[in-house]
């Protein structure tokens, strides 16, 4: 017989604390999830549970004890934890031995800002006890928990499931918002306010592939766990698996494309920019070209030597004006004269 545990509105003592546990859980099929202290959580793994009753442990990492209270009470595989210090963030979702290993990433994207903060969030999963550590507060996990009441989790991977269908549609978030953000940087693209749209522009491109490395799941795992599952993995999950993982693709697709997009608006940009420097530089040619003629007169005749064509002629100003005038003119045609194709 199980012992009686604490119902929702118990809040976690001390123990919690020492041993990192954020939130605990006993999910059973006739009655609501049941919270869970550290204290009983811990004496819930040394009894045998039935078979639709499943135990969920999300823990703090910071917490010294964390790791340790976990691999004692409920024999966690070493391997997690390597996996948590030594691997990369990247999402990926792959057989660990005898249960799932699953890296997630929460990503908040601010449009204000064009910038994304990550939390990373490490899973261990197998058929009557889910483990979830992370560094850093997940969003996707404290929206679950205030759902918990209205969801239903029959087995580990359905609660596994549903995190992935968070992050997938976290991601089309960002696609949605960050499209949103190009289509208005597209309309002010013949503004003023170039050098501006293509900072904006670069830091939209180099934030979207950041989240691109984070959330894009490794294939060749992903591929070995549909194809070679764990025996108890049955094939409902499986088939939710492949549909996530087309649904993932789709939005990785778009995501693609958008940075595409991103990649063409800059290369306007470059193109508009290069235009402005190329006539900023031919009106610079054309005025030194059109006052060439006086500089050279000027130059000739403030020679302070003798002979001086025109010095004691009386109408000498008005015909080197007119001269200066028609070498003006002679060098203007020259210069803007296009070109016959």
């Amino acid at each position: 017989m199980l012992q009686p545990v604490l119902p929702l509105t118990t809040l976690p003592d001390f123990n919690n604390e020492v041993a990192g546990l954020i939130h605990g859980y006993l999910f059973s099929p006739d009655s609501p999830p049941q919270r869970l202290s550290a204290r009983e959580a811990s004496q819930l793994a040394r009894q045998t549970l039935p078979e639709a009753h499943f135990l969920w442990l999300h823990i703090n990492l910071n917490h010294a004890r964390a790791e340790r209270w976990v691999q004692v009470h409920f024999d966690v595989d070493s391997d997690f934890f390597d996996e948590i210090h030594s691997a990369s963030p990247r999402t990926r979702l792959a057989q660990q031995n005898d249960a799932l290993l699953a890296v997630l990433n929460d990503v908040t994207f601010s449009r204000e800002e064009h910038s994304a903060q990550n939390a990373t969030l490490w899973m261990w999963c197998r058929p009557q006890i889910i483990v979830s550590a992370r560094y850093r507060p997940v969003g996707m996990i404290e929206r679950m928990h205030q759902q918990l009441g209205r969801l239903s989790f029959a087995q580990p991977d359905a609660l596994l499931l549903w995190l992935l269908g968070e992050q997938e549609a976290q991601l089309e978030q960002v696609v949605r918002r960050s499209s949103a953000a190009v289509d208005a940087i597209e309309e002010r693209l013949l503004s003023q306010a170039i050098k501006a749209n293509r900072s904006e522009l670069g830091r939209l491109r180099r934030m979207l592939l950041r989240i691109q490395r984070l959330l894009a799941p490794e294939p060749a795992a992903l591929f070995r766990l549909l194809n070679r599952p764990p025996g108890w993995l049955k094939r409902e999950p499986l088939s939710e698996l492949r549909i996530f993982t087309e649904e993932f693709s789709v939005a990785l697709n778009d995501l693609a494309s958008l940075m595409e997009r991103i990649r063409l608006l800059q290369e306007e940009i470059a193109a508009r920019l290069m235009e402005q420097s190329n006539r900023t530089l031919f009106l610079l040619t054309v005025i030194t070209v059109l006052a060439l003629p006086i500089n050279i007169v000027a130059g000739l005749f403030g020679m302070n030597v003798g002979g001086i064509p025109l010095a004691s002629n009386p109408h000498g100003f008005l015909l080197l004006v007119l001269l200066v005038l028609a070498f003006t003119l002679v060098a203007g045609w020259l210069a803007l004269r296009r070109p016959r194709s």
